[in-house]
């Protein structure tokens, strides 16, 4: 069947909304057993009620020590997704010192901190799927009043390709993938942050994309499925842009 995880132990970032949320249901009705964690403890006790595979645990991912203490006490994983991201709105003349480095502490440092923790299990099994989450804001696109964000998220990219050729002989594997504009709750709650007509700041988002709407969580979790499946073991290094012809 396609895109299997029957026997596979996955660890998601950000699972309590949105693209995560999805993608660990999506591990999850595959057959993987899932370890979806979040910062917040209602949303992670509703998605837990969903699935029987699902067992869910606090993390703040700009705590090097509790995502060591986590790995350690819980993996290992064949499966990692680094979901959990920040958006700061405003160009480098709009970025004070505190927004970059909160942009780079949970975009890239908890990238850094988790892919680390979860490499030595992989390595000594020889084998696993690191899929990280980049955007198209990035070094794909350049977007307005997305500086610090941007970025980041370039970085990610990098991040991506360089543990994807460290290790691409030792059965680990690191992909990205790269979304346009996604109907999240964050994505709400930047509409909501704008003020003003809230409709015109959907229609706003919408109009920029060429398909004529925003993607849906679980078309981002589809490839995320596939990544953390040995469908794609031919696969390491690259950069998925699922945008709706966004960048093109």
């Amino acid at each position: 069947m396609s895109g299997r995880l029957d026997g596979k132990h996955a660890l998601v970032t950000a699972a309590g909304a949105g693209i995560g949320r999805a993608t660990a249901l999506a591990f999850a009705q595959a057959g993987a057993k899932v370890l979806a964690t979040d910062i917040d403890s209602n949303a992670l006790a509703t998605l837990a009620a969903e699935h029987p595979a699902l067992t869910t645990k606090l993390l703040d991912v700009t705590d090097a020590e509790s995502i060591r203490a986590l790995v350690h006490s819980s993996g290992p994983f064949d499966v990692l997704f680094n979901c959990a991201g920040y958006v700061h709105a405003g160009s480098i003349l709009d970025t004070d010192d505190a927004s970059w480095r909160r942009s780079f502490t949970i975009n890239v440092d908890s990238m850094f901190h988790l892919c680390k923790a979860v490499l030595p299990g992989m390595l000594e099994r020889g084998k696993g799927s690191i899929i990280n989450m980049a955007s198209v804001a990035s070094s794909i696109k350049g977007i307005p009043n997305r500086f610090a964000y941007g970025t980041t998220k370039a970085a990610v990219i990098g991040l991506t390709r360089a543990i994807a050729a460290d290790f691409v002989a030792r059965g680990v594997r690191c992909n990205a993938i790269c979304p346009g504009t996604v109907k999240t709750p964050s994505l709400g709650e930047r509409v909501r942050a704008l003020g003003g007509d809230e409709a015109a700041n959907w229609r706003s988002f919408t109009d920029r994309q060429p398909m004529g709407r925003l993607g849906e969580p679980e078309e981002i979790a589809a490839l995320a499925l596939y990544l953390a499946s040995d469908e794609s073991a031919f696969t390491t290094g690259t950069i998925h842009v699922v945008d709706g012809g966004w960048s093109n």
